[in-house]
């Protein structure tokens, strides 16, 4: 009888041999090459559980205070790593509060694998101890999902979610295993899968396409890119700069395009959408070809679809053909990745400065940093800015640090002024906007790239969702940094109510507990910042740090985020103030 310790060796198994579903599922994740897992038990899901308890030394599992919690530390763990994120529930309320977190990969294309327990097949249906219908619960937020009532489908399932979770434009994948298939026996064999009938994950690059790109790119006399993580996910960095150099194209990014390319190069000219840059908004109704690379024209990057760039020719390179024309029409889509698609475009494009548009950027940017940016990073007033905290940051971290950040005024800011010199370096929660995203992200983000220095921006808001996760760190020794931009605000709530209601602050005050006794007591080292002499002392402490940080930092109650487009607003209509 082969030994467990002789099992654990192998990464894929030929040779049938004969166990438990609950084994079989520690077998396919070693295959899989999952070394890092993030979950809560539960009843239902106990028998995986004893299993991984026999196969510590192959596998680690975080347990998180909270199952929300798992699915953003797999996110942040994914995006940083660029590897499958795992979590595990048990079922019935594991199984649920596990939505949140698919949700929020779906939407933001991270590959996640989830693995819920189930009642056994027999009583399903019957509305048994902590049953839910996870599958049909789950459909609208995975990409891919699965019931497991028989030990005898796990391999093929499991292999078939990891494969779908990575390829193409990534996503999540949830398999939903009942209780009996993890009790009964099956031959274990494995292989990993490679395709799936009807699935085509990178569409074949059409050459046409790509000859007609190049030749408007090289006709436009105001090219413009904008790009998202679609050059991120196809790993397309080195191929976006050569075709942003080489063409001379200003190119600007969407929230979760930022760190693709180096926020210091010359022809980064920052980000567009709600708090965008004001140039890059403004300036999108006026170029004359608009090449958007791994990006899908969000309501937040085009503000009213009616008066978007209707001057401009449009190319559209993207992984994923149902983007096409979702919201923009385009005049040329380029469908495949954006690594490859770009490697082929770059031989037909033409060298070009474009100084005069490039100075078009230069003079609006003057424009906003004398009515935004001057008084963010550098105030007059007594109070602390959430962008001066960021500026702080940037210094002490040599912008080499991955910032994870939460939903509201503080990620806007974060991303507006954070600087990055490499990708896969800004984590936040984009097309869902989920609040309590980021501590336990960066988690995550920090045990998937340890040589790196983490930093967690958080609002005192989102903060309190998931609080319970400095538990998390604690019992795992996690040495993340955390800030928590304290308005004692609902601050982008209230921003809005402010500008658009009338300043009627209707449950957006407040009344916040003392930040750094909690974190002392999940001893981690704390400090609160007031006043403006005191912040650089404590960022720096904090990033000299090699444990876990928590910094409160105690910022203007009523400080807006600007510029921003209205709702339902024209890019053009950019407010400074």
């Amino acid at each position: 009888m082969e030994t467990i310790k002789e099992r654990k060796k192998a990464q894929a198994i030929q040779n049938p041999i004969k166990i438990s579903g609950a084994e079989a599922i520690i077998h396919c994740l070693l295959a899989e090459g999952v070394d890092l897992i993030y979950g809560y038990p539960g009843g239902a899901i106990m028998p995986i559980y004893d299993e991984l308890y026999k196969f510590q030394d192959s596998l680690t599992h975080v347990l998180t205070r909270h199952e929300q919690g798992a699915t953003h530390s797999a996110q942040g763990f994914a995006r940083v790593t660029g590897k499958v994120g795992v979590a595990m529930a048990t079922s019935g309320p594991g199984a649920t509060n596990l939505v949140t977190g698919l949700a929020d990969a779906q939407i933001d294309s991270t590959p996640m694998v989830c693995i819920t327990g189930q009642v056994p097949r027999h009583l399903l249906g019957s509305d048994a101890f902590q049953e839910t219908d996870i599958i049909g619960i789950s459909t609208p937020v995975t990409k891919w999902n699965y019931q497991i009532t028989k030990a005898s489908e796990i391999p093929e399932i499991m292999a078939k979610a990891f494969y779908i979770a990575k390829s193409g434009r990534p996503g999540p994948v949830l398999v939903d295993i009942t209780k009996n298939a993890q009790f009964d026996e099956l031959d274990f064999t494995y292989a990993p899968c490679t395709a799936v009938r009807s699935y085509t994950p990178i569409p074949k690059p059409d050459l046409r396409s790509i000859e007609t790109a190049a030749n408007m790119i090289n006709a436009a006399k105001k090219p413009y890119i904008i790009f998202g993580q679609g050059v991120i996910l196809g790993e397309a960095e080195n191929q976006l700069r050569a075709l942003v150099e080489k063409a001379g194209i200003p190119a600007a990014w969407t929230i979760l395009g930022l760190s693709a390319l180096d926020t210091a190069h010359p022809l980064n000219v920052g980000m567009v959408g709600m708090h965008g840059n004001y140039g890059p908004n403004v300036l999108t109704n006026e170029c004359d070809l608009l090449i958007a690379i791994g990006m899908r024209f969000d309501d937040r990057v085009t503000g009213n679809l009616d008066t978007y760039a209707k001057q401009a020719k449009v190319i559209h390179f993207e992984i994923d053909p149902a983007e096409i024309d979702k919201n923009v029409k385009v005049d040329v889509a380029v469908l495949g990745n954006a690594k490859e698609t770009l490697e082929l475009l770059l031989p037909m494009v033409k060298e070009n400065k474009h100084e005069a548009w490039h100075n078009e950027f230069k003079k609006k940017y003057e424009v906003e940093f004398d009515a935004v940016i001057k008084k963010d990073l550098h105030p007059t007033k007594e109070g602390l800015t959430m962008g001066e905290v960021i500026a702080e940051i940037n210094q002490a971290s040599k912008n080499e640090a991955v910032i994870v950040t939460d939903v509201g005024q503080h990620q806007m800011v974060t991303c507006r002024y954070a600087k990055f010199k490499q990708s896969k370096s800004s984590i936040t929660s984009g097309g869902l906007g989920t609040m309590g995203f980021a501590l336990p992200a960066a988690i995550g983000a920090k045990m998937g790239a340890m040589d790196r220095e983490v930093v967690a921006i958080i609002g005192d808001g989102g903060y309190q969702m998931t609080i319970q996760e400095l538990g998390t760190i604690f019992q795992n020794k996690v040495p993340v940094k955390i800030v928590v931009l304290n308005n004692d605000h609902l601050g982008m709530v209230r921003q809005w109510q402010e500008l658009f209601f009338e300043s009627r602050y209707a449950s957006t005050v407040m009344t916040n507990p003392d930040f750094v006794k909690i974190a002392e007591g999940y001893h981690i080292t704390s400090k609160r910042v007031k006043e403006r002499k005191d912040l650089k002392a404590a960022v720096t402490e904090m990033i000299d740090s090699k444990d876990a940080y928590f910094l409160e930092v105690c910022v203007e109650k009523e400080d807006n985020v600007f510029p921003m487009i209205p709702s339902g607003a024209s890019v053009s209509d950019i407010r400074l103030k």
